[in-house]
């Protein structure tokens, strides 16, 4: 078994943020925790741009928190292959680049980062080999996942700790409402954070926020939703804008770094998150959640919503459970959030402190880094 200490990460841009923002907390956990060189090969750096302000979107080449940023345009300029090439998400290696790995010595070892699920058959396909057709390398097939027979989730060193040390500082929990133009909580509000793909069921939840008992502050990061909101307020508010309607304040705050977005997520009671990035990061903050998946053509994203709503309900009652189902059910299009919205309110406290267990299980297990430099030293 020989020590690696360098990477290839190539990452095609599809969904604006959760594949780069996979992707590059991945290169900098490398880079950050392990002191290796990483190199990111990444298609549209704009994206980049919009989680870590600091890239800068006009360069080929840079560097950037420790991680080699480069554009990848074809053809590849010819490069020697670092110790690992991770293709993200079934992103397709340069056939340049495939066939200099197999020319290299000793040859890197080449990972398949596919998505994140908590279906059944994902732990008998973690780390299977598929060999290339032509060259003599072989591809392995590396999945995050929720139980130990997978490759676990990302998760820095210190991240329970920080985000421990967040909740009991209040001057730090002062610090991050003052920073997105907003007082802290009063008592008895409820504080949201809404992160979605586009959603025609958002203007159901808004009536149900507006026409509830409770006072809901909800912050809503720039972009695709805010448009939505318009259909529910009658205009679309701008960044920085306060609108309100009965029990119901919306606030638009400017997109947030990846590393700000965490606090976010520590300081609200209540999470709507999309895609990947965001939805690993919401089970870290051990608060309730609810997930936005990217629909797919013939509903194939609802098997990944079952699966991971029968082991994220598993603690709770049954009729909690069947609240938190509803909820998620209906922000995905199989229902209204007006109508379930008043009964998943009244288990938040059960749900909070299963939220809490929930994440207290998860890091108990292999961080994804740990998990993923272990599989590919084996195969060296």
């Amino acid at each position: 078994m020989r020590h690696i200490d360098s990477w290839d990460i190539f990452c095609r841009v599809v969904d604006n943020y959760g594949d780069i923002g996979v992707c590059w907390r991945l290169a900098r956990q490398l880079a950050a925790e392990r002191g290796d060189t990483v190199r990111l090969w990444v298609d549209d750096v704009t994206a980049l741009v919009r989680i870590w302000p600091e890239v800068v979107p006009g360069l080929d080449e840079q560097r950037c928190a420790g991680v080699d940023i480069r554009r990848w345009t074809e053809p590849l300029s010819p490069q020697r292959p670092h110790d690992v090439v991770i293709e993200a998400f079934a992103c397709k290696t340069p056939d340049s680049f495939a066939v200099a790995m197999a020319a290299r010595s000793p040859k890197p070892v080449w990972i398949n980062l596919e998505y994140l699920s908590a279906e059944a058959w994902v732990d008998g396909c973690h780390l299977l080999p598929s060999p290339h057709p032509r060259l003599p390398l072989t591809k392995y097939f590396f999945f995050p996942g929720f139980t130990p027979r997978t490759g676990g989730l990302l998760r820095e060193r210190d991240l329970v700790a920080r985000r421990d040390a967040f909740r009991q500082d209040r001057a730090a929990q002062y610090a991050l409402w003052r920073s997105v133009g907003l007082q802290p909580p009063v008592a008895g509000e409820l504080r949201v954070s809404l992160f979605a793909y586009a959603n025609l069921a958002a203007p159901g939840l808004f009536s149900a926020w507006a026409g509830g008992d409770r006072p809901v502050t909800c912050a809503v990061p720039e972009g695709v939703l805010v448009n939505e909101s318009a259909g529910f307020f009658g205009s679309c508010p701008a960044v920085g804008a306060r609108v309100s309607r009965g029990k119901l304040q919306l606030a638009v705050i400017p997109f947030r770094r990846q590393v700000d977005y965490d606090p976010l997520l520590w300081a609200c009671d209540l999470n709507f998150v999309r895609g990947e990035d965001s939805f690993v990061r919401a089970q870290w903050a051990g608060r309730p959640l609810v997930w936005h998946l990217y629909p797919q053509q013939d509903d194939a994203h609802v098997p990944k919503l079952r699966a991971f709503l029968e082991r994220y309900c598993a603690g709770l009652s049954g009729s909690a459970a069947a609240a938190v189902r509803a909820l998620f059910d209906a922000w995905n299009g199989s229902g209204d959030p007006a109508a379930v919205w008043a009964t998943a309110q009244a288990t938040l406290a059960d749900w909070t402190d299963d939220a809490e267990e929930w994440a207290a299980t998860l890091a108990a297990q292999r961080d994804l880094v740990s998990a993923l430099a272990e599989a590919v030293e084996n195969r060296l």
